[in-house]
């Protein structure tokens, strides 16, 4: 495994390390009144990561014997075609993301999730389970992380590594907040409240699927064979 790899992997992870399963909702463990209970954090960090392992290391074993045809599959028009769409459909959806945000939409669903989450009767494991599987597939440095190990053509012991550091390092920021809070206390109460009323107030969601399916639609368009995209 070669270091540009491993780079991308780690830039990829630290940007993974910043959604809302993997730093938000332990935020709000660490801010939850009281004292702080490492071991909910601690259980929810681990079976997010563990999650994702699984999934990443699932796919990129299912998808290797396959390249070849999936290489030959992607480079066809009709795949082309079905790319244009999907980008235009991402494009249009992140203009429906924006106005549920403005609308409050949004804002509505995290008070829910937050309620979930400091909930004394919630299953901890259980809710870090749902929060994943309903982000899996729009983390797209997951995905593309996965696309990467796919492509380099790892034995699966080198594989499984490489996703197994991938899933850990998502979770080292949390990690590290869990040990901030517990050694200074409510010191750092302040920056994770700011943090976390930035997190919530922030349409990035919206702006990250517009920019995708601009790109692929784009991407699509100029592999069609439009003359002025192509040179």
């Amino acid at each position: 495994m070669n270091l540009p790899l491993l780079g991308s992997l780690a830039a990829l992870a630290l940007i993974d390390s910043t959604s809302f399963g993997t730093l938000l909702i332990p935020i709000w463990l660490l801010l939850d009144p009281g004292r702080v209970r490492p071991g909910r954090i601690l259980i929810f960090l681990g079976t997010v990561g563990a999650f994702y392992f699984a999934v990443g290391v699932t796919i990129a074993l299912v998808a290797g014997p396959f390249l070849p045809q999936i290489s030959r599959a992607a480079h066809h028009p009709a795949t082309t075609w079905a790319q244009l769409f999907v980008g235009i459909g991402l494009f249009l959806w992140s203009l429906h993301l924006d106005r549920r945000h403005r609308s409050g939409d949004a804002g509505g669903r995290m008070v829910r999730w937050r309620e979930r989450a400091l909930s004394g009767e919630t299953n901890i494991a259980r809710l870090a389970l749902v929060a994943a599987a309903a982000e899996v597939t729009t983390m797209l440095p997951y995905l593309a992380a996965i696309g990467l190990l796919t492509t380099a053509t790892l034995p699966a012991g080198r594989l499984t590594l490489a996703m197994a550091g991938y899933c850990l390092l998502m979770i080292v920021p949390a990690l590290l907040l869990l040990a901030a809070r517990l050694a200074a206390g409510d010191r750092v109460a302040k920056p994770l409240t700011r943090f976390n009323d930035w997190f919530v107030n922030s349409n990035s969601a919206s702006w990250v699927v517009g920019v995708i399916g601009f790109l692929l639609a784009y991407n699509a368009v100029a592999k069609l064979g439009v003359p002025h995209l192509n040179g």
